[in-house]
């Protein structure tokens, strides 16, 4: 009876059960503060999903390393559109949706290590720019294995990239103190190299709320690298004018506040 009703509670939205620290998680939730940079965002991608919102700094960036293509390249196409080569990768497809010279895709996924049909970032990258050392753009959406990328990402690597865009999955796991351990050195690690500029719910997924704390399942995160950032103060004003909903025939969600002004 205790686990009916635990799974109904979820299923609404809400969590219960053992939590994590509420001092953690609102510490985790103000380091994460979108920054004002110093520069105005761009839309790059589409009108719903596939569209993100990045610092307009593209000049000089030749290259883009883009997991997860499923259905949709409007990223990566109006990226190619600039100049940019995108280097693309999602085993769950043949192919993308449209090739372009300025595409090359490996039937791959994204992972933690080198093994059958998953491939580590720093062994795509070394494949084919083994001795670039310029700025590049990530964008990464592979359903969950984010975290573990991440971690087993050298910072060396990270760091090299003038700014990330990466959807974050299962992100109402946070309530939870092992995941939220994990999921905080995760974050911690990309803190230390860059500046989060934007978030942006997916209403694609719920909201799972204790307290005070609302936590979107879904949400992209777009990082801007410290060494170009020129940080004014929090952007204290959600969502922005170029933010739009993932999925048009489902409900919007807004950014909860305590993701901006806790």
């Amino acid at each position: 009876m205790k686990q009916l009703v635990k799974d109904a509670l979820f299923s609404a939205g809400f969590h219960a059960g053992r939590h994590t620290r509420l001092d953690d998680l609102c510490a985790l939730l103000k380091s994460l503060q979108p920054q004002d940079c110093g520069r105005g965002l761009a839309r790059v991608g589409g009108d719903a999903d596939g569209g993100y919102l990045l610092p307009d700094d593209f000049d000089g960036i030749e290259y883009c390393f883009s997991p997860g293509v499923s259905t949709i390249a409007d990223f990566e196409n109006q990226l190619a559109d600039r100049g940019v080569h995108c280097f693309m990768a999602d085993y769950s497809v043949e192919a993308p949706p449209l090739m372009r010279k300025e595409f090359t895709f490996d039937r791959k996924f994204l992972g933690p290590a080198d093994s059958g049909e998953f491939i580590t970032l720093e062994s795509w990258k070394r494949q084919y720019l083994p001795e670039y050392k310029g700025e590049m753009i990530l964008q990464m959406d592979i359903e969950g294995y984010e975290y573990e990328v991440l971690l087993s990402t050298p910072e060396s690597l990270l760091s090299q990239f003038r700014m990330i865009v990466i959807e974050f999955h299962k992100l109402e796991l946070l309530f939870e103190p092992y995941a939220f351990r994990m999921y905080r050195m995760c974050f911690e690690k990309l803190l230390r190299h860059f500046h989060v500029a934007h978030i942006h719910p997916n209403n694609w997924d719920k909201v799972t709320r204790y307290g005070a704390i609302e936590i979107p399942h879904m949400m992209e995160f777009t990082f801007y690298n410290r060494s170009r950032s020129n940080v004014r103060g929090p952007v204290g004003r959600f969502p922005h004018p170029l933010d739009r909903d993932n999925v048009q025939d489902k409900q919007h969600v807004a950014l909860p506040r305590c993701w901006y002004s806790i």
